[in-house]
């Protein structure tokens, strides 16, 4: 294990220029050289005029045009337009790694090309090494007091610019190229308000955008401990996983899960974290597999209900796609599937892609017997009782359908992809567009606010406990937005209660570096993006944690939300953050999540995080030991 953050030294160019002057010089030698060869050899011509003495010659002459051209380019690259020093990163995280020049100067355009489906998309080309399509893909990190940008292309790169202002143009242009490039459209100021809407003004102009909130949203003395720099993450266990690992569902009572192709494994709870305790319940059961028929595939989604006594288990109906027809419930105490649920709605059968609880902290309800569930274009919520409120009786049904309780079928388009509930029930909703729609726990048929996306498709959504912060996650960054507005009559509301009006906050991105980014691996998209875990109110979430590739990045949640960080000076657009933790593993890892709150010890500043990959599963402290 590694909780290393990779390293992002400044640019000096008297380091990364020594190669790259020896180079130079021993090109000048050799210009040197070969002019003197030159000028000898035209001395013995006349007097000797031999086909061997004039090859000589001629040889001589090609040799002094080559050096002289390669030469004289360095010397006249002043005269280049948009003339940028373009660096490559050497070594990784290594104890060597380190920029070296590639080329000293050279120049950048951006030029449009024909991309996929034959849309002409946006190009950056530095000099004749990189030639790259403009995306978030990029992980381009502005340092605004270095002149410098550093980007992904296969690579690490960096170009420092001459002057602030050629900076600032690569960067207004960059911009300006990337929103053409996701909207389709010219990043004009028109184009602007159709995609983020009059009420998003902050959202496309950060410079203006009311950061009031995010200072007034939580006392300082809120009880936070951040995770200072100097503190070692501490790995507490780590053991085998038995293989195949889908999902992390951890309790906040006595017992945790990971369930992986054989079936679903049983952890104890610690303050140190999970420790197996050789319990599995199997998926071969009356010779259906749970969560599905026979050939079904393993189950994805486990959801834990009834004070953690009961699980719910969706396997996808078809591979590479994560909608389910139904689940199955299991008792834990038993391991015995006791119910093969159906999706129905007015006599169809229908799918469902994600379940959740009904609030952050219902699954510790005992009579819990309500769910909610979405699908592309669906948003409901699940009882188990029948249409009375009884509970149905399993022996005289094959196969008993919920009762769609309450919720809405939208007009196809909404895309929905993920969800998740606040600790009073209101629910958030990320889609396919990056748009993120919150509705209050009274009604599903309407969004209370929509948030615009910002050209990514929001993967998974989180929300703190008391609904004033949203988390959603895309592939390259994760976006932290505050509910929080003052209504006309000078109250403090969230989003989720009311119309947000015109003053909402610009959010926030957590990026990782470049070099981080290239670092975590080919699957390095970010995923499954959280709070920690508290069901409590007057309690405040900490940290952040998501996964990218075979790191868990870790946030410290004050950090984040202090305008004032240091992260934040000299960026353009929206802020965006770099600080953070990570916790390195040697592969792949499938899920990153906090231990509830429960498990906190007094010296710790936050409860145990946990981390599985495909074979192993690992408890992290972060008790701050030095």
């Amino acid at each position: 294990m590694g909780t290393a953050q990779s390293r992002e030294d400044r640019i000096t160019d008297s380091e990364s220029d020594e190669g790259y002057e020896e180079e130079e010089e021993e090109e000048e030698e050799q210009y040197n050289d070969a002019l003197s060869d030159h000028q000898n050899t035209q001395s013995s011509s006349s007097t000797s005029t031999s086909s061997g003495t004039q090859k000589s010659l001629d040889d001589i002459d090609a040799k002094l045009k080559s050096l002289k051209l390669k030469y004289n380019s360095q010397q006249s690259s002043h005269n280049l337009k948009n003339p940028v020093k373009l660096y490559l990163h050497i070594g990784g995280n290594t104890p060597k790694a380190k920029w070296v020049i590639s080329e000293k100067l050279t120049s950048y355009s951006f030029t449009k090309e024909n991309g996929d489906n034959d849309k002409n998309c946006w190009v950056l080309e530095v000099g004749t090494k990189v030639r790259v399509r403009v995306s978030t893909e990029m992980q381009l990190k502005m340092f605004g007091d270095q002149k410098r940008v550093d980007f992904v292309d296969k690579a690490v790169w960096a170009l420092k610019f001459l002057s602030d202002e050629e900076y600032r143009n690569f960067v207004t242009q960059f911009q300006n190229c990337l929103f053409e490039n996701v909207y389709g459209m010219e990043a004009s100021e028109e184009n602007k308000v159709k995609v983020y809407g009059k009420e998003f003004i902050g959202w496309m102009k950060p410079e203006v955008a009311d950061d009031s909130m995010w200072e007034d949203a939580d006392d300082l003395s809120s009880g936070s401990i951040p995770v200072k720099g100097n503190r070692e993450l501490m790995e507490e266990f780590e053991e085998a996983a038995n293989g195949g690992v889908q999902s992390l569902a951890l309790g906040a009572l006595d017992n945790s899960f990971l369930v992986n192709d054989l079936g679903v494994q049983v952890y104890r709870n610690f303050n140190r974290g999970i420790h197996g305790k050789g319990i599995c319940v199997k998926f071969d059961a009356g010779g259906s597999r749970i969560g599905g028929s026979p050939s079904s595939s393993t189950p994805k989604k486990a959801l834990l209900m009834r004070a953690e006594r009961n699980m719910m288990l969706m396997s996808p109906e078809n591979e590479g796609k994560p909608n389910a027809t139904g689940l199955k419930q299991v008792d834990i105490e038993t391991g015995k599937i006791v119910t093969e649920w159906k999706f129905e709605k007015d006599g169809a059968d229908i799918t469902m892609r994600d379940i959740t609880n009904d609030t952050k902290g219902s699954q510790l309800d005992p009579s819990e017997s309500t769910f909610l569930g979405l699908d592309d274009n669906r948003l409901c919520q699940w009882d188990m009782r029948d249409r009375k409120g009884v509970v149905q009786n399993i022996a005289t049904s094959d196969s008993p359908v919920l009762h769609w309780s309450q919720g809405h079928q939208f007009s196809r388009g909404t895309n929905f992809q993920c969800f998740a509930s606040t600790g009073d029930g209101s629910i958030v909703v990320g889609s396919l567009d990056g748009k993120i729609r919150l509705y209050s726990k009274t009604s599903m048929r309407q969004a209370k606010t929509a948030f615009p996306g910002l050209g990514s498709p929001i993967t998974h959504v989180d929300v703190t406990y008391d609904g004033k912060w949203v988390l959603g996650t895309t592939d390259t960054y994760l976006v932290l937005i505050c509910t929080l507005f003052t209504d006309k009559d000078g109250k403090t509301k969230t989003g989720f209660s009311g119309r947000m009006g015109n003053k909402i906050p610009a959010p926030r991105l957590l990026k990782l570096t470049p070099l981080d980014s290239h670092l975590a691996g080919n699957n390095n998209k970010f995923h499954g993006g959280h709070f920690s875990w508290v069901t409590e109110n007057g309690k405040q979430e900490r940290h952040l944690v998501a996964t990218a590739g075979k790191f868990s990045v870790i946030w410290d949640f004050q950090q984040v939300k202090n305008s004032a960080h240091e992260c934040y000076r000299n960026q353009q657009g929206l802020k965006s953050c770099y600080c953070y933790k990570i916790v390195l593993k040697d592969e792949s890892i499938v899920e990153s999540r906090f231990m509830h709150d429960n498990f906190a010890v007094s010296n710790s500043p936050e409860a145990p995080l946990v981390v599985a990959t495909p074979m192993k599963v690992s408890s992290i402290s972060l008790s701050g030991r030095r």
